[in-house]
């Protein structure tokens, strides 16, 4: 065990991305899975023939060749790729005003706004146009020649001139807010509260609290490369992975649970496993979230008090309540995949159980699930507080999945009664299962209010990864933060290799 060069804990796609790229560069990785399956927040499971996704279903960009999905950069550098199904309309959206598609082609989603607010679908263009020139920008620079350390600035200069003199050009509105953006181009109210639900989509955050390259990268690649359902859902893509870090030598454990990062005079220098075994290894990279790897992976004294406390203080996402169905599919031949219903228009679309989001890949890909079936994954908003596992918790799941079963009559009026599965995942269901504080997605950090952690730590050769980590929530996010870590650990000769 002394051979091995680097440990992951934890195999979300953010720590798969980061082994997968650092066994390409030659590097001996052994990824420390707790689960019996891998994929984190990612992954998938089975129950009686349907299989579910448990978090993302909404992709771009997985199968074209020059993709800017830093996902597919990584896949096509460790020689794996995936069988997708393009779509469009990419949605549909659900107001109490009424219901219209969300479509990848920019001028037929406008045509959509117009038949609610002609005014509002012309302001959301300009607003549209602001962040698709920073995409433009963004563009040229793909994040496999990206680092998190300073020699990413004569990588840049030497190899990406032109494209950094677009960014500059950009700079205003790259560390601002889109609610910023939208204030400047947008007036209708129906459009900003729209504009708020799809930042809320992405990051978990309204239009005042999310970045702009977050949303300007969004819009440029749903227009540019449109979206996608992988073969298999999710697991087809945690399955790529796994391919890509054995094919180029890497190991992953399953069901090896890490207890604690070994730290000795200041160095990261391994792992203990629940077990009592110890693996050492002079890099550790943690796919936890800064909470659980500074709460519970490492001692208090092992970070500077007030480093520690203050990674401890940042907020976090709320957690979800999850309704995963499996129901008779007769009679839905022109039922379509994504849904977003906003139940309320009167109170905040971040309320608990106010805007729900609803997915049914087996619309796309039918091995999903048993023939004449199909699979649906609802979710929504619902903070950790109040959960407990006690003599009422199984009425208290019930009570609040009627939001979600009330979201699903708007798509399926009939729903209750197709229903022949039924499984309902609460806070404390997410918590567990995936090892995650308080069961959220990530930090709520805000624009303007800090930014997302990055890589490095105080500890030397103790890395991070994943939805807590720079540049945030969301799948191309991880698969980017795992990419960040893992070139800013090899030299930029090796990184030109792969470029």
């Amino acid at each position: 065990m002394q051979d091995i060069d680097i440990l992951v804990i934890g195999s979300g796609i953010g720590g798969l991305c980061a082994a997968g790229l650092l066994a390409r560069y030659g590097k001996r990785v052994i990824v420390c899975e707790s689960h019996t399956i891998p994929g984190g927040a990612a992954h998938s499971f089975k129950r009686r023939g349907f299989e579910f996704d448990s978090g993302p279903s909404f992709y771009c960009g997985l199968s074209e060749s020059h993709s800017l999905n830093p996902l597919k950069q990584l896949l096509d550098v460790l020689g794996e790729s995936l069988q997708v199904i393009p779509y469009d309309p990419l949605g549909h959206y659900h107001f109490p005003e009424g219901t219209f598609a969300v479509y990848s082609n920019g001028e037929l989603y406008r045509q959509e706004l117009a038949k609610i607010t002609p005014q509002g679908a012309k302001e959301f263009q300009q607003f549209e146009q602001r962040l698709l020139g920073l995409y433009d920008a963004m563009k040229g620079i793909p994040t496999l020649a990206l680092r998190a350390d300073w020699q990413v600035i004569p990588l840049l200069l030497q190899r990406y001139l032109p494209d950094l003199g677009k960014m500059l050009f950009n700079l205003p509105i790259v560390q601002t807010s889109v609610g910023s953006v939208m204030n400047a181009t947008i007036k209708d109210p129906w459009v900003k509260r729209l504009i708020d639900l799809e930042c809320f989509l992405l990051s978990g955050l309204k239009a005042e609290g999310t970045i702009a390259p977050e949303v300007a990268f969004m819009l440029g690649e749903r227009c540019r490369a449109g979206v996608e359902y992988p073969l298999g859902g999710s697991k087809a893509i945690v399955d790529a992975l796994v391919r890509g870090l054995q094919r180029w030598g890497g190991e992953l454990r399953l069901g090896c649970h890490v207890e604690q990062i070994l730290v000795e005079g200041g160095k990261a220098v391994g792992v203990k496993l629940k077990s009592g075994e110890i693996l050492k290894a002079p890099i550790v990279i943690s796919n936890a979230t800064l909470w659980d790897t500074y709460n519970h992976l490492l001692h208090p004294e092992d970070l500077p008090a007030s480093y520690r406390q203050a990674a401890l203080d940042t907020p976090a996402v709320e957690s979800f309540m999850h309704l995963h169905l499996g129901i008779k599919a007769e009679g839905l031949e022109n039922l379509t995949g994504h849904h977003v219903v906003v139940h309320d228009s009167h109170q905040d679309i971040t309320v608990a159980g106010n805007t729900c989001m609803i997915s049914i890949p087996s619309v796309w890909d039918a091995s999903l699930a048993p023939a004449g079936n199909h699979v649906v994954h609802a979710y929504t908003l619902e903070p950790y507080e109040g959960w407990e596992r006690n003599d009422d918790y199984e009425n208290q799941k019930r009570e609040k999945a009627q939001s979600l079963y009330r979201a699903l009559e708007r798509i399926i009026p009939d729903i209750r009664e197709r229903v022949v599965l039924e499984l309902i995942g609460t806070p404390l269901t997410h918590a567990h299962y995936l090892r995650r504080y308080q069961g959220t997605y990530g930090p709520a950090i805000a624009a303007g209010k800090g930014m997302f952690p990055g890589t490095h730590t105080p500890i030397k050769g103790l890395y991070r990864v994943g939805d807590s980590t720079l540049p945030g929530i969301g799948v191309p996010a991880v698969a980017a933060s795992g990419i960040l870590c893992a070139n800013t650990l090899v030299s930029v000769l090796q990184m030109l290799e792969v470029l």
